[in-house]
């Protein structure tokens, strides 16, 4: 490999860390949002928003041109192409935080309300997925990235938790509808946001050992 083109990836891996490090705020914005009812938090997020898509068009077009100017092949091209993966859904996480926002500042102009569900636990361990599966591309650490992929299904438990615990409150009291199901949005968001984070994880495995793990779930 040329120094020149050591230098390139290595700027890259930056640039692209430096783009979760946005994200991953952006999501702990939200819902901190959501959690003190702070509606001009909320618009923050939503402004920010634009700053994510810029950095991510950037990364991208980093990507193409290390690709076009020096056709890397073997372990620098697999990296090259996991960041392709990972820098889309990076950018998809922050339209997932930017919705949570939206429900943030819905919920901060109504009267208060106390949360029935630990929305908060269910972003901690979310966000410790995503961070994780950042540490693991950095570290080229397979093992901790098929530990991410194997959190995911409690996500899921809590997500579905969620919504059945929110199905019973309204069977019980229609009048919540409306404050209960956004909540259930906010779950669904936060499961979609550690799907992308088992999503980096799996791109980890394929940078490290050339194995593509997805969709082999129950094979």
């Amino acid at each position: 490999m040329s120094v020149h083109l050591q230098r390139e990836l290595d700027r890259l891996k930056r640039d692209l860390l430096s783009l979760c490090a946005i994200v991953d705020e952006q999501v702990q914005l939200a819902m901190r949002a959501l959690m003190d009812r702070d509606e001009e938090l909320a618009r923050q997020v939503r402004q920010r928003d634009g700053d994510v898509d810029q950095r991510e068009v950037e990364v991208e077009e980093e990507c193409l041109k290390i690709l076009a100017l020096h056709q890397p092949v073997a372990v620098d091209l697999r990296f090259i192409v996991s960041v392709l993966k990972i820098n889309n859904d990076l950018e998809r996480i922050g339209d997932l935080a930017v919705n949570i926002a939206r429900k943030a500042r819905a919920l901060a102009a109504g009267p208060p309300v106390a949360i029935p569900f630990d929305l908060a636990s269910m972003s901690e361990k979310t966000q410790a997925m995503l961070r994780d599966s950042l540490d693991a591309m950095v570290n080229l650490d397979a093992r901790l990235a098929s530990e991410i992929c194997a959190r995911d299904d409690g996500i899921d438990r809590m997500k579905r938790d969620v919504r059945r615990h929110a199905e019973e409150m309204i069977a019980a009291d229609p009048a919540q509808t409306r404050f209960l199901l956004r909540l259930v949005a906010v779950s669904r968001n936060l499961e979609r946001i550690a799907d992308l984070a088992t999503n980096i994880a799996e791109d980890v495995i394929y940078l490290v050992d050339g194995k593509i793990i997805r969709h082999q779930e129950g094979e």
